[in-house]
């Protein structure tokens, strides 16, 4: 302990600390400022002015990590002071004015607060008030509020270590001379011309080329909302187009110019995103959301590619951000990947040539390919499916396209406090959080790439290795020609596609329509072996499978009736258990025509049957079709046939409609996961997912039936090899095409057969059909094996480029140094200090990266 004098003199250099006095049986909080101490600013320590000018009040506000402080301030006012708010940016306290100087924050508590909203998203008024207690955690002693002061520095502190960290304060033109998206953090493995490529890239031979394409990915987020409590006269923001948002007023006058467009419909799947852009609700919302550009291989928010949203996702925003992003790059080769490429692809550059000049980016020399992420590709059309793919398409590495998405779950935390805000603050907090999530990957990108390539060296040696197996058991000429073909299309993908199916695929409706129609010729011919005027055999065993399916739906709707059914449900449930009844009487009745058999069987099942099971129940009827009989019983040689041939197609019929479900279950949980909120539309959406499900679950049942009688059926027929292309299904076997289990992805695992399976007609050869699946199981093999080779090389081709970005980067800060000419020579040793600094950094990055990445850098040539 210390006496009251002592005190003041130790703390002269510490005047924020917290003090406790001994009042004779305990300690008690007490201030510096009641114990007579006065902080003087504008000397050096030990120093008196002569000159003392005490702030506004003598109560000067000061906001630390240890709490909120009052404190006697006295400015110096000797003739060479500096002005009031330099001296206390000298000892590294931000003040809330330039004027009436009445409150600051200590660096220390601004930089404690930024990382904290980085890395817990908290929010400034959870902050402030926690300072607030600890400062007095009784409200014994009021303290004077700052919040509102407090929220200005934090916005302008955050603006202003974007300007400093973007070498701004050392450029003679300073603030005012930022160009757009300047102050982003900017993607070191992405191509950009002068900093991080070789001499001469624009004329690499094509086989080198695309490894200097720009890969982006766009998609929108309506978690960003930001609800109309202010305007942007009132609340401007800070950043004003220099970050990821665009400039503000240009994209307000381009929408403003464009208001009455609509948005054209799909041609694909119906796609909520393109069809419900125009009638997404705004109301008390001044943005719904916000859309971006990324880069697709590294997850990094572009410069100029992000902006508000006032409907839903209509291209004349989401034109208006990618071509912004796009005008800040220059390269041969681009690759789009977006939800809706196949919609939002046509008619695009007919779009640029009506949006302003600015906005024109030069294609005509431009390779470009647009892509459909591999999350949501299941949800489109087949045919979207190999045009728009990126495991399908060469020189795309294992890019899966979804890059927006891996940013979402980070920044949809503020997203609470965000849509609080005013339009300018939302802008420049949102732009704030990009930087950092942009800066934290470029920290990590030692170990991202090092990953990346130790896994794309083990699958490529996987896939090589699978292909050349399977290449050894196909003969050499059919190769030469599949090669051809792959090649051709990859070229050109309006041309014939190797990975589609050649044998057309068969339905249960067409085996019936083809079977009527035998009987038609038999008939004319005069071989009609009719047992019945009406009823033909091939009539017979389809109305018997048919009569299955009733059956089969009876008993799910009586099973999930309710426990306490009303009367018009009892009554419906009658009447068409009557209705079932009488339709299978019927066919009994002419069964016993064809398949004498089945009366013995069925009067000894009857004559076995108790009381209870004598009750009307059509549900659970024997119908005795050819394949439920036993082997040694005989059964018309026609009949069997006629059932195989239509439960062949039943179990393909099963599977198209598992495919249709599946796909439908898909794009539900998507749709209701993007756009709907509140308990009323969740509740109704998943009540028609629970029916999907339903559906699917009755699709897999029949599948398996029909598979059942045809194991059944191969016994009589002495079939063979059919086995290959209806499996067992079991229940991990039904998933969407871009489900894997076991943890592995579209790379490294493989889809389900059930979308493998092709149907068979009978046009073609059983020699055709397997000919056909191993052609595409070799494309799909070949273009697995490409990809990962691909990766190999766009993987060690980017540590290349993220190396010489480091020490372009290093290069650019030394000579910054030295640009701006200061007339205090103080001034301009900090200048140089934080310029050498920052290029020290960026060499100690590069070579630990390279330290890093040795081991793969030795064995390749860069």
């Amino acid at each position: 302990m210390f006496c009251r004098a002592c005190i003041v003199q130790q703390h002269a250099c510490l005047p924020l600390h917290r003090i406790e006095e001994w009042t004779g049986s305990f300690f008690w909080h007490t201030t510096l400022k009641s114990l007579g101490m006065r902080v003087q600013l504008g000397q050096n320590s030990g120093h008196r002015c002569h000159n003392p000018r005490p702030s506004s009040g003598n109560n000067f506000v000061v906001i630390d990590v240890s709490g909120i402080q009052e404190i006697a301030l006295d400015f110096c006012g000797c003739k060479s002071a500096q002005i009031r708010f330099k001296q206390l940016l000298r000892v590294h306290w931000y003040p809330t004015t330039t004027t009436d100087l009445q409150t600051a924050a200590t660096f220390n508590v601004l930089e404690h607060y930024h990382l904290l909203s980085f890395e817990l998203k908290v929010l400034a008024y959870e902050f402030y008030h926690s300072l607030v207690r600890r400062s007095d955690n009784t409200e014994l002693s009021p303290i004077k509020d700052r919040y509102s002061a407090f929220m200005h520095m934090v916005r302008e502190w955050w603006h202003l270590q974007q300007l400093r960290r973007s070498g701004r304060g050392h450029d003679p033109t300073s603030a005012n001379g930022t160009n757009s998206g300047e102050l982003a953090v900017l993607c070191l493995a992405c191509p950009h011309p002068e900093k991080n490529l070789p001499d001469r890239w624009e004329s690499a031979p094509p086989s080198i080329q695309w490894l200097y394409a720009l890969f982006i990915a766009i998609d929108a987020n309506f978690h960003l909302k930001c609800k109309a409590v202010s305007s942007d006269d009132i609340d401007p923001g800070l950043n004003a187009g220099w970050a990821y948002f665009v400039e503000e007023t240009k994209y307000k006058n381009y929408l403003s110019a464009r208001s009455g467009e609509k948005q054209e419909h799909s041609t694909c799947v119906s796609h909520n995103t393109v069809n419900m852009a125009d009638t997404k609700s705004a109301r008390g919302l001044a943005a719904t959301g916000v859309g971006t550009v990324d880069c697709a291989c590294h997850e990094f928010k572009l410069p100029t590619g992000v902006g508000d949203l006032q409907k839903g996702e209509k291209y004349l925003n989401m034109d208006y951000f990618v071509f912004s992003a796009l005008i800040g790059f220059t390269v041969t080769a681009l690759n789009i990947s977006y939800d809706i490429a196949c919609q939002w692809s046509k008619k695009l550059w007919t779009r640029m040539d009506s949006m302003p000049a600015h906005l024109h980016v030069p294609h005509d020399t431009m390779q470009i390919c647009y892509f459909i992420p591999k999350f949501h590709i299941g949800a489109h059309i087949a045919a979207c499916q190999t045009m728009f793919s990126w495991n399908l398409a060469r020189f795309v590495g294992r890019t899966d396209g979804e890059a927006p998405k891996h940013g979402w779950a980070n920044i949809n935390r503020v997203a609470s406090s965000t849509k609080e805000m005013g339009p300018g603050s939302q802008r420049d907090t949102l732009d704030d959080h990009f930087s950092d999530w942009n800066w934290k990957k470029v920290t990590m990108f030692g170990r991202t790439l090092k990953r990346k390539m130790e896994e794309a060296v083990k699958w490529k040696r996987e896939h090589c290795a699978a292909l050349d197996e399977l290449e050894a058991t196909i003969q050499p000429g059919l190769l030469d020609e599949w090669r051809l073909e792959v090649e051709a299309w990859e070229e050109d993908n309006t041309k014939l596609n190797p990975f589609d199916t050649r044998v057309t695929s068969i339905t249960q409706a067409a085996v019936h329509a083809q079977l009527v129609e035998l009987e038609a010729q038999e008939l004319e011919a005069g071989n009609d072996c009719s047992l019945h005027a009406d009823v033909s055999p091939s009539i017979l065993i389809s109305s018997g499978i048919e009569l299955e399916d009733q059956q089969q739906r009876l008993k799910y709707d009586i099973t999930n009736i309710s426990l306490h059914p009303t009367d018009k449900q009892r009554e419906a449930i009658t009447n068409r258990t009557n209705a079932l009844q009488r339709r299978i009487d019927l066919w009994i009745s002419i069964q016993e025509l064809y398949m004498p058999i089945v009366s013995a069987l069925r009067s000894s099942l009857n004559s076995t049957a108790s009381a209870s099971e004598a009750v009307l129940k059509p549900q659970h009827c024997h119908l005795y079709l050819p394949s439920s009989i036993n082997t040694h019983l005989h059964c018309e040689q026609q009949l069997l046939q006629h059932e195989w041939d239509l439960r062949h197609a039943q179990a393909h019929d099963a599977l198209n409609e598992i495919h249709s479900h599946l796909h439908l279950h898909s794009h539900m949980y998507k749709f209701k996961d993007k756009n709907l909120r509140g308990r009323v539309s969740s509740t109704r959406t998943q009540n028609l997912i629970t029916r999907i499900e339903v559906k699917k679950d009755a699709g897999v049942e029949k599948y398996r039936h029909a598979r059942r009688a045809l194991e059944s059926l191969s016994g009589h027929l002495d079939k063979v090899g059919w086995e290959v292309s209806l499996q067992s299904l079991r229940s991990k076997d039904v998933r969407p095409m871009g489900d894997f289990v076991g943890g592995h992805t579209q790379g490294t695992g493989t889809i389900s057969w059930i979308w493998l399976a092709t149907g068979v007609d009978t046009g073609h050869t059983e020699n055709d059909c397997v000919q056909d699946c191993v052609q595409i199981e070799w494309s799909k093999a070949r273009a697995c094996a490409a990809r990962w080779s691909e990766e190999v090389q766009l993987l060690l081709k980017e540590m290349r480029r993220v190396l010489v970005f480091l020490q372009w980067q290093a290069d650019w800060w030394c000579e910054h140094a030295n640009l701006r000419v200061l007339e205090k020579p103080s001034d301009q040793e900090g200048l140089q200090a934080y310029a050498h600094h920052q290029a020290a950094l960026c060499c100690v990055m590069r070579g630990s990266f390279q330290a890093l990445w040795s081991a793969v850098l030795n064995r390749t040539s860069l």
